[in-house]
């Protein structure tokens, strides 16, 4: 039994979290009717916890900071809706006052949980009784009103602070309608309780007996709950759910942005968290404007990692419809808008990359029970498996098609077919995907050696398969080069992915049209990025 909570439990108590979330996230889900009934607030804490550990993994041992400052912004970046964000900014709380102190007693663990409750009410534009940060406050009152009784050992506190929260818990539906009508407790403030007895779990080696959480008396009820009360609540519709991370602001920015989100929606959590690069934001709201939301970001700092999710209308639950996804990794100034207006999904790879999370993110987002994700790059493709794998654990079906190139990801995309058994369509993609050679022509920016000589800053490039082929002075000349060399092996078809020289688009259509004029030609204009013009042949 521990006598202090070190680092080396902190990690554990971490890591025994996302096991008890993990088993109870359809559960969770289950319970979820406040703020909105929308399914998701176990998956929502399941995803916060992953990413606090995932931190800790990553970082821990590796520096001297710590563990629970990496913890705690672990959780804050990769926090993920209502529940996930109060979780995180919980988990901010308590290292605010634990990290870099000895390890924490009884006492000294209650006055950090005390605090922790004090913060998340005030990330909280408009908390309401009844919910998490109730749970959360009693907790902290226990573990408080424990040790000031002289019960000071870090047992008997922690075991306090999940007896309180528990207690609390069974108090939610006579605080909140909607839990009451509903005949549930609050989602939110059971996945603490669960993250609670994980806390003493690590300390005391046992396990609290509990109850099983208590599913809905009436299978298939869900209350058609308005929060008329509300004063900032948006106009009757089902309305989204906006979250993004914040960079590049100050204080009196963030606090403008508050005001403005509190006008605009409602379930305004907002917290913040020290970075190696600066403080930063993970900013969360439910909005029926989400251009104003994202713009009120754009005006305070730097958004990034935006995630717009609609939030369903209210009415009784449905089994998860067979329905299947496919996820695009695009570059930020890629071919994006094909791929949507294809019906994709897309993942944006800004200036910074693309993260496991920002895949994860896009697979849970889709409510689709089968995915197939498109990475569109040799360099995340591994990264996509691992994405895939977590998305697994979670209960989906996911399969990565290795395409290297965003016209591989076309013409995967334009095989799929969702009547066929997913196992089929992945393998039908896969194979569409293998056959179309891939080639782009680009600007080079410095000296090099490559396969087909030395170039100079400025020559234009061919390249086959990621090797250079061909080096000339001349944009037009290179693409219709190297489209002679592919289409030399055969071909039926050819995409071009035209950058922003429609003049260099038009120079390429009239060569194949004179010089292969069997070549069926399917152009896409206007995108723009480091190659000129990107070419699949079928």
């Amino acid at each position: 039994m521990l006598q202090a909570l070190d680092e080396a439990a902190v990690g554990r108590w971490c890591r025994t979290a996302v096991e008890v979330l993990s088993a109870a996230r359809g559960d969770l889900d289950d319970l979820n009717v406040f703020p909105v009934p929308d399914g998701d607030t176990g998956t929502n804490l399941l995803l916060t916890a992953q990413a606090a550990l995932a931190a800790v993994d990553r970082e821990g041992g590796r520096t001297t900071e710590p563990v629970w400052s990496i913890l705690s912004r672990g959780a804050v970046l990769g926090a993920r809706g209502n529940s996930g964000t109060i979780l995180a900014q919980l988990m901010r709380g308590m290292a605010d006052q634990l990290a870099g102190q000895e390890p924490a007693d009884g006492p000294t663990l209650a006055a950090a949980l005390q605090k922790a409750a004090e913060t998340a009410y005030g990330a909280v534009a408009d908390p309401e009784e009844g919910t998490f940060l109730s749970v959360a406050r009693s907790a902290a009152e226990a573990a408080v009103a424990e040790a000031g009784a002289g019960r000071t050992s870090l047992s008997e506190v922690v075991t306090a602070a999940a007896d309180g929260a528990r207690e609390a818990l069974d108090r939610t539906p006579g605080q909140l309608a909607a839990l009451r009508e509903a005949g549930v407790v609050d989602a939110g403030g059971a996945g603490l309780c669960l993250v609670l007895d994980a806390l003493v779990t690590t300390v005391t080696g046992v396990e609290p007996a509990r109850p099983p959480l208590a599913r809905r008396p009436e299978p298939g009820h869900r209350h058609d709950h308005r929060h008329d009360h509300r004063p900032h609540q948006p106009p009757p519709g089902p309305g989204s759910e906006v979250q993004y991370l914040l960079a590049d602001a100050d204080e009196a920015a963030v606090e403008r942005l508050q005001r403005r989100l509190a006008e605009l929606g409602d379930s305004l959590v907002v917290v913040g968290v020290d970075t190696p690069t600066g403080r930063e934001w993970n900013v969360h709201v439910h909005v029926t404007d989400i251009g104003a939301a994202i713009e009120a970001g754009i005006e305070a700092g730097r958004p990034y990692r935006v995630s717009v999710t609609p939030l369903a209308p209210v009415r009784p639950p449905e089994p998860v419809a067979e329905t299947r996804a496919i996820i695009a990794v695009v570059a930020a100034d890629g071919p994006g808008d094909v791929f949507t207006e294809a019906g994709v999904r897309v993942v944006v790879c800004g200036p910074d990359g693309v993260t496991e999370d920002d895949v994860l993110d896009e697979i849970v987002a889709s409510a689709a029970q089968e995915s197939v994700v498109l990475p569109n790059d040799p360099e995340l493709i591994a990264l996509a498996g691992r994405a895939a794998t977590r998305a697994r654990e979670l209960g989906r079906e996911v399969g990565v098609v290795p395409t290297r190139s965003p016209v591989q990801g076309l013409a995967a995309c334009a095989v799929s077919d969702p009547g066929r058994r997913f196992g089929d369509d992945v393998i039908a993609m896969a194979e569409a995907a293998a056959a179309t050679r891939w080639a782009e022509v680009t600007l080079a920016e410095q000296e090099a050696l490559t396969s087909a000589g030395r170039c100079q800053p400025g020559d234009a490039l061919g390249s086959a398969e990621g090797d250079v082929v061909v080096i000339g002075q001349d944009l037009a000349s290179v693409a219709c080069d190297l489209l002679d060399r592919l289409l030399s092996a055969g071909g039926e078809m050819a995409t071009l992915l035209v950058g922003s020289d429609d003049d260099l688009g038009d120079a390429v259509c009239r060569h194949l049209n004179s010089v292969h004029p069997t070549i069926e030609v399917v152009r896409y204009p206007g995108t723009s990025g480091a190659a000129a013009l990107q070419v699949g042949v079928e």
